[in-house]
């Protein structure tokens, strides 16, 4: 509707210009009046683009002004005292009552309109114009703004009709993801918790061993993350998602972890993928060259950053001396710290064992989606692997 406006006060400017130019160029007032009319216009699409709509207060001083006492102005300074001398400056007020529509309320949109009627009536009357061109610019006048106020409403209605709409289709996909995921924690229960429960129930396995004890402590984890899960935003359902399937394939092999997820931000897809991916990595290196069968996941935002953290109170390493071992190709690809680029030259933060794994499934991964990656260790400490996205 403002660009419908800003069309028809543009084509009642062209038609007072032709005016102007062709039966009044020898008066001042007629291109100040013009001038001014086009100067109103200016502000109020000024402030239209500015606020994205137009603003009632640059509307309503164009219906005082070029509405209103523009026609009196034409009659006293401009000379004009026929109908066919002052039709144009008339004319700009049908689309003053059209701005007045849009912007105002009702009730304010009535009393613009019935001032507009007024003025005008007395301009007519004033040149005594015919009665039919008196009757059909108020008709016009009037209609103006009806037509105007009629599509506002009808725009507005279909927009929150369209708004409505979408909410439900994200409310029913919502409910359909909810859904779906119930049914893949239903299925992972009974194959897992419900699996262990029954055998112990039924006397089939020995609960006091060492094997059995470790299984029922990843089954207590998993049970731990879904009902951590059923508090979370459902924003980041599909990093939860991606990190959890990470976690039980670490946890199927025999490593036990502990996850934490702390309202992580929605990422897409492929993002959550590749944090999953490398986080299944780092958990191998825990598995494999740690020392300890624990590892701790924590997954949390940062200003709309995607943070997954991985560590172990392992045997750690020393990150000078797996640098050294580095081939000079591939010295400044990760800093001292395991940064993904050349901030310092110190040589990697990695273990010598595992290195290629960490090279090509974390470092390399996080970098080809914009991310980043630290890996922060010393002997006897443990190591730290932090992944963040964007980088």
């Amino acid at each position: 509707m403002v660009i419908a406006t800003a069309l028809y006060r543009g084509s009642h400017l062209v038609a007072g210009g032709a005016v102007v130019a062709q039966h009044q160029r020898d008066r001042l007032f007629p291109w100040l009046a013009l001038g001014a009319a086009i100067a109103f216009t200016a502000l109020i699409w000024f402030m239209a683009a500015r606020h994205r709509r137009l603003v009632p207060w640059a509307v309503g001083l164009d219906v005082l002004v070029i509405g209103c006492l523009l026609p009196f102005g034409a009659y006293a300074w401009g000379g004009a005292r026929a109908q066919e001398s002052i039709a144009w400056v008339m004319l700009l007020g049908g689309s003053a009552s059209a701005m007045a529509a849009v912007a105002f309320g009702a009730r304010l949109l009535v009393v613009a309109v019935a001032l507009l009627v007024a003025t005008h009536l007395a301009g007519y009357l004033m040149v005594e114009a015919d009665a039919a061109v008196t009757g059909a610019h108020l008709n016009a006048l009037v209609f103006s703004a009806v037509v105007s106020w009629v599509l506002t409403w009808y725009l507005c209605r279909q927009g929150e009709q369209v708004d409505a709409a979408n909410r439900r289709t994200l409310a029913a996909e919502a409910q359909r993801a909810r859904f779906a995921e119930r049914v893949a924690h239903h299925n992972a229960l009974h194959d897992t918790v419900l699996a262990t429960l029954t055998a112990i129930a039924r006397g089939g396995v020995d609960a006091n061993t060492s094997v059995m004890r470790e299984r029922c402590a990843r089954e207590a984890a998993y049970l731990r993350r879904l009902v951590e899960q059923a508090d979370d935003r459902e924003s980041a359902s599909g990093v939860r998602a991606a990190l959890e399937e990470s976690v039980r394939a670490a946890e199927a092999l025999g490593l036990r972890v502990t996850a934490r997820f702390h309202e992580p931000p929605a990422v897409p897809g492929e993002i959550a993928l590749a944090m999953a991916r490398a986080a299944t990595e780092a958990l191998n290196n825990v598995r494999c060259h740690a020392g300890t069968g624990h590892a701790f996941l924590t997954a949390a935002g940062d200003s709309g950053r995607l943070i997954v953290t991985v560590v172990d109170r392992g045997r750690g390493f020393d990150t000078g001396a797996a640098g050294s071992k580095r081939s000079a190709a591939s010295q400044g690809s990760i800093g001292s710290q395991g940064s993904v680029g050349p901030e310092r030259s110190g040589g990697p933060a990695r273990p010598a064992t595992g290195g290629i794994g960490l090279d090509r499934s974390v470092y390399a991964r996080m970098r080809g989606v914009g991310g980043r990656a630290f890996v922060d260790s010393a002997p006897g400490e443990g190591v730290r692997v932090e992944l963040r996205w964007p980088g």
